[in-house]
């Protein structure tokens, strides 16, 4: 299955950060990337799955991401977990993922290190996707830096 990217917005605007901002193309290709290198294993079991990319986190996205006041948002995943599923499901809406473009332009400290950074937003979201927890992503991410 291959996922659109899709923007809501076009807007771009310079973010002050460590690296220069990125034309949102470029940054969606980096984004798609990201994508294509979750192994086709997990890749194979993606589905109705929207992945959308965005300047910027809305408010109401901080606020369902639990982001403490003064916080950033990398990425958002929104719907029902695969685990939570029932076979009567299947005319649902997509789910969604949201990869927040001016967090990740802010954090990074080079183009290098902002690849790195989406590549471990989009698993971190697509981690949610499959059921797991913060905390158990939290692991497996410490597992996946590792080579284990």
């Amino acid at each position: 299955m291959k996922i659109r990217m899709r923007r809501k917005s076009r807007d771009h605007t310079a973010v002050t950060g460590s690296t220069e901002a990125m034309h949102p193309a470029d940054f969606d290709r980096l984004v798609n990337d990201a994508y294509e290198r979750i192994p086709p294993r997990f890749r194979r079991r993606l589905r109705n799955l929207a992945m959308i990319v965005e300047p910027e986190p809305s408010p109401a996205q901080l606020a369902r991401g639990r982001v403490p006041r003064g916080g950033t948002l990398l990425g958002l995943y929104e719907g029902r977990p695969l685990t939570q599923r029932s076979v009567f499901e299947s005319f649902a809406m997509p789910d969604r993922i949201t990869i927040f473009q001016g967090p990740h332009e802010r954090m990074a400290r080079d183009a290098a290190h902002l690849a790195k950074l989406v590549d471990d937003t989009v698993w971190h979201e697509v981690a949610h996707y499959f059921g797991m927890d913060e905390l158990q992503v939290r692991t497996a991410e410490r597992r996946r830096r590792s080579g284990r």
